[in-house]
């Protein structure tokens, strides 16, 4: 008999082993960080999610639980190029091996490939894929091509013209300095 899971409290172990399968779709305005970096911008878009888990038998060992997870979003954004709106499409496809506890984990982080988390009996999914969508935010969100004209030059006429047109600090000094001179 197939159980039931819970995303926002998942048995992990139980999930891989039955071979589950979840699948979400919800407001951004209900992943509260990822609809922060938006200044509360498109909070009706959807994050889309699923999520699949697997006990792969490793020979002379224990069952290996695996998560494997997809999950998209196209969070609005401010371009930092043109500082026009900029729609950012996020995609994660991560597969996570969980093991017995924080410290196996810490052990095993450095050697493994694999994305490496703790076993939990209420794991939250949910908080999983905004962790994975967040992590996969761009540093500098921009676009390809901005849709206007971005001035790119460290000059400005009007401003190296006024600069000119003031009167050097130190030109008083070098005209006493002149006179004294004489």
């Amino acid at each position: 008999m197939s159980k039931e899971f819970v995303a926002d409290r998942l048995d992990v172990v139980g999930f891989a082993r039955e071979g589950g399968t979840l699948q979400g779709r919800e407001a951004l305005r209900q992943r509260t960080r990822l609809l922060d970096e938006t200044q509360g911008q498109g909070a009706e878009l959807p994050v889309q999610w699923a999520a699949r888990g697997e006990a792969v038998a490793v020979t002379g060992g224990d069952l290996q639980i695996w998560l494997h997870l997809k999950a998209s979003a196209v969070l609005p954004l401010t371009c930092q190029r043109c500082l026009a709106p900029v729609d950012v499409t996020l995609t994660v496809d991560r597969s996570f091996r969980f093991v017995a506890d924080e410290a196996t984990a810490m052990a095993q982080d450095d050697e493994s490939e694999e994305d490496l988390l703790a076993i939990s009996q209420d794991f939250d999914l949910t908080q999983l894929v905004e962790d994975e969508l967040l992590m996969e935010m761009p540093a500098v969100p921009r676009h390809d091509v901005c849709p206007v004209e971005v001035k790119l030059v460290a000059t400005d006429e009007a401003f190296d013209a006024q600069e000119a047109a003031r009167p050097h600090p130190f030109a008083a000094l070098q005209k006493l300095k002149a006179d004294k001179g004489n």
